[in-house]
């Protein structure tokens, strides 16, 4: 499987961004589908997952109540709505599938950049 993201930009803090990921390859609904994010320096982190069945969800703690995950897994789109951005979720954001929502991920995509203004 393959991952394209796009949506990425520039936003001000307290602003919205809707960013997204096109699947092509194999997919399947017990899979997961996780938002990583890196910004300079740092780790990349895993702040969101789904199960392309839609059933399960997870959020990390810091983007709880501000970002929702979605899918279409005819289309094998996976959406991230960003809600309340702030500066530190500035970073470039990667689509992974795995077999659990906690991972192991594997099949990085290249990534798509979102800058917060403060």
């Amino acid at each position: 499987v393959q991952f394209v993201e796009s949506g990425g930009g520039l936003v001000q803090a307290g602003g919205s961004l809707s960013i997204s990921c096109t699947a092509s390859g194999d997919t399947f609904t017990n899979y997961a589908v996780g938002w990583f994010r890196q910004a300079p320096g740092k780790e990349r982190v895993l702040v969101a997952a789904i199960i392309w069945s839609g059933l399960n969800t997870y959020y990390s703690d810091s983007v709880k109540g501000r970002f929702t995950i979605s899918r279409d897994y005819v289309k094998k789109m996976v959406y991230l709505q960003m809600n309340s951005l702030k500066p530190e979720d500035a970073a470039n954001y990667y689509c992974a599938q795995g077999p659990r929502l906690l991972g192991p991920y594997s099949y990085w995509g290249q990534g798509t950049q979102v800058t917060v203004s403060s």
